[in-house]
């Protein structure tokens, strides 16, 4: 079995994608937002963490999250949220043999992507990436028409205009990301 090494830094700042095991045609997530939002809370509660930006899509989510200045177990926080929503939703997934012979939950895909934020620069581009994703994958056509994204905290903090990634601005933020690997 392959053992992955995460770079696990107290305090630290992180970028993450995590997906649903089976994602084409999946509305799982935005179907049950409200479950997804009541793990966060529990596993926040247990083990805290700051989520700086975050969009939950159909099938998939990004977030940027700040750890507390002791701890760098992002895993945990991401093993519990996941257990938290599977045992929230109905079990009418397809689960392969090998999840079925381990008692697994076919909802989530076994591992997540991370990338710890290097500086302000790294984390603004995220925030941008996380937020213009919608777009990016034709859900809406503009930022703000996206229900479940932290855009609209950024709006009413005055961190972003209600009409941010429209127009030009939309061509950049996209250009930026184009053969980013994100």
């Amino acid at each position: 079995m392959r053992r992955y090494i995460r770079d696990r830094l107290a305090g630290a700042t992180y970028f993450f994608t995590v997906n649903l095991a089976e994602r084409r045609g999946n509305t799982l997530l935005v179907d049950h937002v409200d479950a997804l939002r009541e793990a966060f809370q529990k596993t926040r509660a247990a083990h805290p963490f700051a989520i700086d930006a975050m969009v939950v899509l159909p099938d998939h989510l990004h977030a940027l999250w700040t750890l507390p200045q002791d701890d760098g177990d992002f895993s945990v926080r991401w093993q519990q949220i996941k257990s938290h929503f599977s045992r929230a939703v109905p079990m009418d997934e397809r689960r392969s043999l090998s999840r079925q012979a381990k008692g697994e939950r076919g909802i989530w895909q076994r591992r997540f992507w991370e990338h710890r934020i290097r500086d302000e620069d790294d984390f603004s581009q995220h925030v941008d990436y996380i937020h213009f994703n919608p777009v990016k994958h034709g859900l809406v056509g503009q930022v703000r028409d996206w229900p479940h994204s932290s855009f609209h905290r950024f709006v009413r903090h005055g961190k972003l205009a209600v009409d941010w990634g429209v127009g030009s601005a939309a061509d950049d933020v996209a250009g930026e990301w184009r053969g980013a690997g994100l």
